[in-house]
């Protein structure tokens, strides 16, 4: 058995998907430019009240509650795409007929996913999810369930055999709008039929098989086995992509980051969706703004004018620590993200796209730490680096250099804790128990040996141990020197060191990176200053390539 999904005014849903609070209201999408635009597609309401395809804008204005689109093919792209996910999260093998019409198989699924009734029901609903609503027919063949989706609303199940029955009652132009590759080909076809006085698919289906071939030809039979729901054919499988995006055209710019983020939320929440049909989350988040058209001199421009411009776009990408599915995460890290880089200009259309990757599984241990959910620790790193900035926050990481303090600030991401299965086991050797015995003694001796005289080694050194307390940042100092020797420091920043410097050590000399753009070099003194309570020892050091000098530290 196979299914169909039809998404009947397809140009105009693909535009309520994005905006639902139209779903109420009269819409008609608009084709071509101003002042000859004409209406190209409508939703159900507005065909009701009167409005046809082919009406010009300036016949529109009669129609005071009508609401008026432009088309989006972005949109409409994004609709058929989420329309492919939904199709392919139910079987392997989906054709894609045309835009806003999928074709699936439903073979070996019932055992799965239940009777051909329930899995009508379930795709159709999936489908709604996703904010489209559809006509869904299954039939023996996928020809015949084209045609019965096409021309019946709603759910429709034609059982094997009774196809002809079923399709008779659908007006020939139902099967010409599926089946002709060209208007100019489906309107020559009309015209014959209704010359023959065939307006129904059973009249077509009743012609004699020989007449027909000799008036109408190898197309004339095509068309009859297709009115008959006998013409069997095989799917042309799509290979799946896995490409997750939502586009929108603006009307006018946006300006504010709270507009923004209203569209964003609504393209979040689709491309979660999609994701969630294929059992997916998301790993990266890539936004594309395209901005608004600028002239050279950098002044914006939203009229079309003789003069140059460029189009400038703004990229912002969002890597995760896990891979996540919530759409209200990603909408606060892209907000937290555009306040601290803003786009700069008026932008005019969105591209958000996300990299799928499988949702994480992990089970922890009974006796394992808890750790915060990723979501929640993404987020609020995120924020703590929106007030203390950006590189200010994350994973310190040491870099590969003798610089003194040279670290980084990576992007922090918990790693997943170590399984008792990768631990390293150590090999058993099988021993006899007089040879344990006297392992086990030689063992303890030396342990107690070493244990002895490493108590002593530790009082001898303890008494010379002192620690080196550093200050973060290193405080600046005016140093005066003599004889290639500092005589005297006073700290610029702390009043309380001050003094005559009675005794030094050093320099210690140190330098690298002279290959790189910010090469180092230092020189280290260790000095004491008179104080109150006696003499205090500090680290001093001088950056040779500036020739500042800083108190990095004081000795306990």
């Amino acid at each position: 058995m196979f299914a169909c999904i039809f998404i009947p005014d397809f140009s105009a849903q693909a535009i309520i998907r994005f905006e639902p609070e139209l779903r109420a209201r009269s819409v008609a999408v608009l084709i071509g430019r101003p002042p000859l635009e004409k209406v190209v597609a409508l939703n159900e309401r507005a065909r009701q009240s009167g409005v046809e395809i082919g009406a010009t804008k300036s016949q529109l204005e009669a129609w005071e509650n009508l609401v008026l689109r432009a088309r989006s093919e972005s949109q409409e792209t994004s609709a058929h795409a989420a329309l492919l996910d939904c199709a392919q999260s139910f079987s392997p093998e989906v054709e894609d007929t045309s835009p806003g019409t999928v074709l699936l198989n439903l073979a070996g699924l019932e055992p799965l996913l239940g009777p051909l009734p329930k899995i009508a029901r379930d795709l159709a609903q999936r489908v709604y999810q996703m904010g489209l609503k559809a006509n869904l027919a299954v039939a023996a063949n996928p020809d015949a369930a084209l045609l019965a989706a096409r021309g019946f609303s709603g759910v429709t199940l034609i059982p094997e055999g009774r196809e002809a029955e079923r399709l008779g009652d659908l007006p020939v132009d139902v099967l010409l709008e599926s089946f002709s590759s060209a208007a100019e080909e489906a309107a020559r076809w009309v015209e014959t039929f209704d010359r023959w006085g065939i307006r129904k698919l059973r009249a077509l289906a009743a012609l004699p098989e020989v007449p027909v071939s000799e008036r109408l030809g190898q197309q004339g039979i095509r068309l009859q086995k297709l009115a008959r729901g006998a013409a069997p054919r095989s799917l042309r499988v799509l290979e799946p992509r896995l490409i997750f995006a939502e586009s929108v055209e603006l009307e006018y710019p946006i300006v504010l980051l709270e507009p923004l983020a209203f569209l964003l939320n609504r393209m979040l929440e689709q491309v979660c969706a999609r994701l969630s049909a294929r059992a997916l989350a998301a790993r990266e988040l890539h936004l594309n703004l395209e901005l608004a058209a600028t002239q050279p001199n950098g002044c914006a421009s939203f009229t079309q004018t003789p003069t140059r411009t460029r189009t400038p776009k703004f990229t912002r990408t969002l890597r995760l620590p896990a891979p996540m599915l919530d759409a209200k995460i990603f909408l606060k890290l892209l907000q937290l993200d555009l306040q601290a880089h803003p786009p700069g200009a008026p932008i005019v259309k969105i591209h958000l796209s996300a990299d799928p990757a499988r949702p994480r599984a992990l089970q922890s241990g009974l006796f394992q730490p808890v750790f915060p959910e990723p979501e929640k620790l993404e987020l609020t790193l995120a924020r703590i680096a929106g007030i203390v900035g950006e590189g200010r926050a994350g994973s310190v990481e040491l870099l590969d250099t003798h610089r003194e303090g040279a670290f980084a600030v990576r992007h922090f991401a918990p790693g997943e804790p170590a399984s008792a299965e990768s631990a390293p086991v150590k090999p058993q050797v099988k021993q006899s128990g007089k040879r344990k015995k006297d392992i086990s003694m030689q063992e303890n001796e030396s342990a107690c040996e070493l244990a002895a005289n490493t108590k002593e080694n530790a009082k001898e050194e303890m008494s010379a141990v002192i620690a080196l307390r550093l200050f973060r940042p290193p405080l600046g100092a005016s140093v005066t020197v003599r004889e290639a020797k500092p005589v005297r420091l006073r700290c610029l920043e702390r009043e309380d060191i001050v003094g005559e410097i009675v005794w030094t050590a050093g320099p210690w000399r140190s330098s690298g990176d002279w290959s790189e753009q910010e090469g180092w070099s230092r020189e280290e003194w260790d000095i004491a200053v008179p104080a109150e309570t006696g003499l205090v020892l500090y680290r001093l050091v001088q950056d040779k390539l500036s020739g500042n000098w800083f108190v990095e530290g004081m000795y306990d």
